[in-house]
């Protein structure tokens, strides 16, 4: 009977750790993406502060700017240029 337990308690674990990946893998996907979308608008809105040196361009490194460049990575930089163009 102790067999028996056994072999239940490691298929009951094993289900168990199943279900707790396949509940937090999307959580974990989520942070993921959202960490390397902010890795490239970070990267981004460093580099259009290099290049629009040499144009007399720059967009103010601020926790706004670094918020809208890391939330929504290129489309965010993108948003960021414009408004700097046209609007300051």
């Amino acid at each position: 009977m102790d067999l028996l337990y056994t072999g239940l308690l490691i298929v009951g674990v094993a289900v168990a750790v199943y279900v707790l990946f396949k509940i937090l893998s999307a959580p974990i996907k989520w942070v993921f993406k959202l960490l390397i979308n902010g890795v490239i608008g970070f990267l981004l809105l460093f580099l259009a502060n290099f290049v629009g040196g040499f144009f007399n361009f720059a967009i103010p490194v601020n926790l706004l700017t670094c918020v809208i460049a890391g939330a929504f990575g290129i489309p965010g930089v993108i948003f960021l240029v414009v408004m700097v163009l046209f609007f300051l």
